[in-house]
């Protein structure tokens, strides 16, 4: 035999009597005739109450017993660790340096100024980016306008946002009416960018 055959039988053999080992130590599910202790069956109260015992009265006479008075401690916590280092702190603090004037109040803020319904309105519009316009033979020039990734088309008379009504749309600019106080407003449209004024 030569030497593989000779190792390969000597670890099989190991393998073998390791198995035969681990099956004879397994351990054994033991049984018994009657258990002990059946579902629902009274406790033994006699047998438990030797071992622990309770008392189930509240003993107020421990709070009546005079305590020797607490001496306390003689040491000061707030007494600085070393005396040394504290001393030319001391001195700077008695010599120390002018206290800084207080600076007048601030005055203040002006009230915020209100703006007026056309520039309200002009920030209300400069929500909406012109994308470009669509006009047919004989038909109304359409425009697109795009707010929050939504692409709107708008013609002559639409109403923008439940504020503004379209009064004409041009080549070069769009004409809006505040419907609250009927005042128009003209915006410059150029491609890709915010509705504003110049």
């Amino acid at each position: 035999m030569n030497r593989q055959k000779l190792a390969l039988v000597i670890l099989l053999a190991i393998f073998a009597v390791a198995i035969a080992s681990s099956f004879l130590r397994q351990p054994r599910q033991k049984t018994v005739e009657k258990l002990k202790y059946t579902t629902g069956m009274a406790a033994d109260v006699s047998r438990a109450a030797g071992k622990v015992s309770y008392e189930k009265k509240l003993r107020l006479d421990l709070l009546d017993k005079d305590l020797p008075p607490f001496s306390g401690f003689k040491r000061n916590i707030f007494r600085p660790l070393f005396p040394a280092e504290m001393k030319p702190s001391l001195l700077s603090m008695k010599l120390g340096k002018p206290a800084l004037p207080i600076p007048p109040p601030r005055p203040p803020l002006p009230p915020p100024v209100e703006l007026t319904p056309a520039q309200k309105a002009m920030e209300d519009v400069a929500q909406f980016t012109f994308l470009g316009f669509l006009q047919k033979e004989n038909h109304r020039k359409i425009i697109f306008l795009s707010r929050d990734n939504e692409i709107i088309l708008v013609r002559k008379g639409d109403i923008i946002a439940g504020k503004y009504e379209v009064a004409s749309i041009t080549d070069e600019a769009l004409s809006i009416n505040l419907l609250a106080t009927g005042e128009q407003i003209i915006v410059p449209l150029m491609e890709n960018r915010p509705l504003r004024r110049l």
